[in-house]
């Protein structure tokens, strides 16, 4: 099973996540952060991810630090469940369609952190009392901390909760594609030799 753990406190927030990447997509999320609880509930069914995702942030304030947070503990998490990455397909791809939008989610977990963030239609600034601009900054520091290629495209869309639904759905498939384990695979599929 890969499994990993960890906890993060600050003085801004608390956060705690345990994930098995090997799992049935069963999940327990609790961010105090409304719209990230419905995006974290898609991203680990769709990934078939289980564990939890607990955290406790300075949302009277706004969702920033929760988000931002959340996305660094979830990269981590991530980066420690895969361990030596032997075996795994490493790269990932995967097209969602969320009614009027699609999504395009194209991962590497090749160590070298990058987010292309290529969402071409203009996203509304809020969903209820989200701000969407927090998508970006979540995406960016899980990839930065499960130090991997994320490549967003959206090339259409008109309903922002739709193009950020489609965007966390796809993330998840393209995720649970590139860490599926291939027996042809020996050892890290990289001509370097490691990948951690």
């Amino acid at each position: 099973m890969r499994y990993a753990k960890i906890e993060r406190n600050t003085n801004e927030t608390k956060i705690a996540v345990e994930l098995n990447l090997d799992g049935e997509g069963q999940a327990q999320i609790e961010t105090g952060v409304p719209f990230m609880d419905h995006m974290l509930d898609l991203f680990m069914k769709h990934g078939l991810f289980d564990g939890k995702i607990i955290a406790d942030g300075d949302t009277h304030i706004d969702a920033h630090h929760t988000t931002e947070d959340i996305g660094i503990v979830l990269g981590q998490v991530v980066r420690e469940a895969l361990g030596d990455k032997k075996g795994i397909k490493r790269y990932g791809n995967a097209f969602v369609p969320m009614d009027d939008a699609l999504a395009q989610v194209v991962v590497d977990c090749s160590n070298r952190p990058h987010l292309e963030y290529r969402v071409v239609p203009t996203l509304t600034e809020k969903v209820g009392i989200f701000d969407t601009e927090l998508v970006h900054e979540f995406l960016w520091k899980f990839a930065l901390e499960a130090r991997m290629n994320v490549h967003v495209i959206v090339p259409y869309g008109h309903n922002t909760h739709h193009i950020i639904e489609a965007i966390f759905k796809a993330l998840a498939r393209a995720l649970d594609d590139a860490i599926q384990i291939d027996p042809r695979v020996k050892g890290v599929p990289s001509t370097k030799g490691l990948l951690t």
